[in-house]
């Protein structure tokens, strides 16, 4: 939207140049005018005439302006008129580049030299800008491999955490039965398979030490075989 403000404000600074610029040329100058006694050919090159310029056709009630085409300009000829006025003060805008043809209408005063071509130069235009554009992002194609010296970021790997004692499995040590005999005297008392507590063989994740429940369960398996060891020395 700035670029557009920035265009539209200097094209109507433009058009207020070329209006300051722009010259009105009272036809036939200061010493003549639209009358049969001006020479009008040699005022009309002795002028520069540009676009945005006027012409400024001053005349009395007896004669009129018309313009006509270059054919009827050589040949005098008034029936065919583009355009025509009579109102005194006729202003011919000069809006284009090229040539155009004025003559009298009234009879008589054209081929006595009663006539004017007009030669209008185009202007130099002011140099146009152009609008900034913006960088457009250019999408990824085939022909368009991203760059290999930019590497993509990798998110880390999760974290694996090691379950906590609690989580543990609860493994309670077996009771090994013991063996049938006749004799009471050579009932062995029960034994107990106590946790191993060596060392994890290398690369082995070391094994976690026995919870507080575990301890507790143990605990109560030995007292239970104590006092069944006992009952049964008491029985014999």
């Amino acid at each position: 939207m700035a670029v557009l403000r920035i265009l539209i404000s200097l094209a109507v600074v433009a058009m207020f140049i070329q209006l300051s610029m722009a010259a009105n040329y009272t036809v036939g100058g200061t010493n003549g005018g639209w009358d049969t006694s001006t020479d009008l050919q040699s005022w009309a090159s002795s002028q520069s005439f540009q676009v945005g310029d006027n012409l400024i056709f001053q005349y009395i009630a007896s004669h009129d302006v018309l313009e006509v085409s270059k054919a009827d300009y050589d040949s005098c000829q008034s029936t065919r008129a583009v355009q025509s006025f009579s109102d005194g003060n006729t202003v011919i805008p000069l809006s284009s580049p090229g040539k155009r043809y004025f003559i009298c209408g009234t009879v008589g005063h054209c081929s006595q030299g009663m006539k004017v071509e007009i030669t209008t130069l185009a202007t130099s235009s002011p140099p146009s800008i152009s609008p900034a554009t913006s960088p457009t992002a250019t999408p990824l194609s085939p022909a368009n491999p991203p760059d290999s010296s930019v590497t993509p970021s990798t998110s880390p790997a999760p974290e694996i955490s090691a379950p906590s004692p609690e989580e543990s499995p609860k493994s309670a040590p077996t009771l090994s039965p013991t063996s049938s005999s006749d004799s009471p005297q050579s009932s062995p008392l029960p034994s107990f398979d106590v946790p191993s507590t060596s060392l994890p063989p290398s690369g082995s994740s070391p094994q976690l030490p026995p919870s507080s429940a575990t301890k507790c369960g143990f605990e109560t398996t030995l007292t239970m075989g104590f006092s069944f060891g006992l009952l049964i020395l008491l029985c014999l």
